[in-house]
C-alpha cells in the first residue's frame, strides 16, 4: 500500500468543539419537558391546596420564563394540554398588546355573536380593562375552575372578537380567519376535556 493511501487516524478536535455539541439542547427532550409543563401548570395547579398558585399563574404569564415555555408549546397539537396552553397564551398576549383595540373589536362583534359574548363573560361595557380582567380571570380559572370552562370562555371570546374583526374591517381577513381558527380550536378542546380529559 502506498504511503499516501495508507489510513490515518482523523485529528483531534479542539475539546471545546465537544463542549459546544454536548450543552445543545435535544429537542425531543425540550418537547417532552414543555409537555410535562402544561400538565403540571394545568392538573397540578388545580389540585394544588394553595390559594395563592393562580396569583403566581397570572405573574407566571408577564415574565420571561413563560415566553420560552410557551415558544415550546407552538408546535404542540391543538386538542393537548400544551396546544391549549399556547392557544391561551397567545389570546392573552393580544389583549395585553392592544387592549383598545380588542375592545374595540369585541363590542363590534357582540351583536354578532351574542351567545358567545355571555358565556365569555366580559363586563359591561367591554373597556380594556375589563377584558384584561377576564383574560387573568380565564388564567385563574387554570387552578381553581374547571379547564374545560377556561376552554369554552375563551373560545366563546376569541369568537366575539373575530366577529367584530369582520365587521369593522380594521384587519386583513388572514387575521380574522386566524381568531375564528382560534376559538374552533379552544372550543374543539373543551368539549375534549368535558368528554374524556386532554392529555
Amino acid at each position: 500500500m502506498s504511503e499516501h493511501r495508507r489510513h490515518h487516524r482523523p485529528a483531534p478536535r479542539e475539546s471545546a468543539f465537544f463542549d459546544e455539541h454536548a450543552e445543545g439542547a435535544d429537542p425531543a427532550l425540550l418537547t417532552e419537558a414543555a409537555e410535562r409543563a402544561a400538565v403540571l401548570l394545568v392538573r397540578g395547579a388545580r389540585a394544588s391546596e394553595d390559594a395563592g398558585v393562580s396569583d403566581r399563574l397570572v405573574h407566571l404569564a408577564d415574565t420571561e420564563g413563560i415566553e420560552a415555555i410557551a415558544a415550546l408549546w407552538s408546535h404542540a397539537a391543538a386538542d393537548s394540554l400544551a396546544g391549549c396552553l399556547w392557544r391561551l397564551y397567545l389570546l392573552r398576549s393580544g389583549v395585553y398588546a392592544d387592549p383598545a383595540g380588542i375592545a374595540r373589536q369585541f363590542e363590534a362583534g357582540r351583536a354578532r355573536a351574542e351567545f358567545a359574548r355571555v358565556v365569555a363573560g366580559v363586563a359591561e361595557p367591554p373597556g380594556p380593562d375589563e377584558l384584561r380582567t377576564m383574560v387573568d380571570e380565564v388564567l385563574r380559572g387554570i387552578a381553581h375552575g374547571d379547564f374545560a370552562d377556561v376552554l369554552l370562555r375563551a373560545a366563546a371570546f376569541a369568537r366575539v372578537v373575530a366577529a367584530g374583526r369582520a365587521a369593522l374591517h380594521e384587519v386583513a381577513d388572514a387575521d380574522v380567519r386566524r381568531m375564528l381558527v382560534l376559538a374552533e380550536q379552544l372550543e374543539a378542546a373543551g368539549h375534549l376535556e368535558l368528554s374524556r380529559g386532554l392529555a
